[in-house]
């Protein structure tokens, strides 16, 4: 757990559903794209080209759905997440859930992380 006082990023952010606590490192970069994959394009009145269009899938047959998530996924994150590179995109569809896994790389460092969003 990370305070406002031990920050030693540059990169930071509050961390969700936590008061007091930032994200920062691979938590931020994991918390990022879990905001820009749950954000519904169009819905940030200043960046209306802001998050994806994942949920416009929800209802298209399984075969086609999970494509399009994947397309969505991999081309928000590489227009909304610069310090990244995606390595592999996945989707997986259940009765109530969509679940996409991100693996990743961090441009700089070439630390590799893996990010999973549940919708």
């Amino acid at each position: 757990m990370t305070t406002l006082n031990e920050i030693t990023y540059v990169d930071w952010q509050f961390k969700q559903n936590s008061i007091g606590e930032v994200a920062e490192g691979v938590d931020d970069i994991n918390q990022c794209i879990s905001t820009i994959l749950t954000t519904k394009k169009g819905s940030v009145p200043h960046r209306p080209t802001f998050g994806s269009d994942i949920y416009k899938y929800v209802d298209y047959p399984i075969n086609e759905a999970i494509p399009n998530i994947i397309r969505e996924a991999t081309d928000a994150i590489g227009l909304w997440e610069t310090r990244i590179s995606v390595n592999s995109v996945s989707a997986e569809i259940s009765e109530t859930n969509i679940t996409v896994k991100i693996e990743w790389t961090l441009n700089e460092s070439r630390t590799k992380g893996i990010t999973q969003v549940i919708l």
